[in-house]
């Protein structure tokens, strides 16, 4: 049934990511009922959840992963109705983390490789997801447009992105400079890097600007955001910009967005 559900997978057009995912937790669930695919029940899937939650400390997030992974083998798959009575547990909702503009500029000042320096840059300027931004290709950049193209982002959707004038004038000096023939901006050996090596970059930026927020790829991202709405941009141009579907995952740093709250003058100051 795993190499069913592995071929399901692949024929609906899902990610590799998603693929390794959704057969990994049905494989860990099985080895935790020691039962055949056909015996599952309700008690069983409900006893695994409350394994993950009590025992492992698992967030809900990753909870709901799992779910999500023996929905689709259980109720897509085979057809079994055990599902109905079962209740997602609740996401905590937390704050995005949001840079300041000052402790982004310090970040990129604490690198000093160029191609490093670019990566934050990018991922910053333009709100790319890390996977995005290590993947993208020198023939999807239009530095005399200023805009660029996301080809099979999440989602599998195309989209289009800004490219900010000073990063421009940076990429078009590093890119006059390299004498090789690899597709990929941010490139090593004959592929781009991977994303734990971007997500290490960013770290380490961080660390070295003495940031102490915790600080990963994905705050550029929320940041980009929290900027372009504290000056005026139009919230369903950012949702356009960063590629989501529905428009509540936009809302969520309108909550972030301090420099709006600082202009609310308190009751007790009126």
């Amino acid at each position: 049934m795993i190499e069913k559900l592995k071929t399901e997978l692949q024929i609906r057009g899902f990610s590799e990511k998603t693929i390794k995912a959704y057969v990994f937790h049905n494989q860990r669930f099985l080895d935790f009922v020691k039962k055949e695919p056909n015996e599952i029940s309700e008690d069983d899937v409900k006893s695994y959840m409350a394994y993950l939650m009590a025992e492992k400390k698992q967030k809900p997030s990753s909870v709901n992963l799992v779910l999500s992974a023996l929905k689709f083998m259980y109720q897509e798959i085979m057809k079994k109705r055990i599902f109905d009575n079962i209740k997602a547990p609740k996401n905590e909702k937390k704050l995005p983390t949001v840079l300041t503009k000052d402790e982004i500029e310090r970040m990129i000042k604490a690198i000093k490789n160029l191609k490093h320096k670019l990566l934050i840059e990018l991922m910053y300027s333009s709100g790319l997801r890390v996977s995005e931004c290590v993947s993208i290709k020198t023939e999807d950049l239009n530095l005399q447009e200023k805009m660029g193209l996301i080809k099979s982002g999440k989602g599998k959707k195309d989209r289009n992105i800004i490219l900010s004038r000073k990063l421009v004038s940076h990429l078009t000096d590093y890119l006059a400079n390299r004498n090789d023939d690899n597709p990929y901006v941010f490139l090593v050996r004959d592929t781009h890097i991977s994303v734990r090596q971007a997500q290490k970059i960013v770290h380490d930026a961080a660390k070295k600007a003495g940031i102490q927020k915790r600080v990963f790829c994905h705050a550029l991202r929320s940041s980009f955001a929290t900027h372009l709405l504290e000056n005026g941009t139009d919230i369903r141009i950012i949702q356009e910009l960063l590629g989501h579907s529905n428009i509540q995952t936009t809302e969520r740093y309108t909550k972030v967005s301090r420099a709006q709250l600082k202009k609310v003058t308190s009751p007790f100051d009126i």
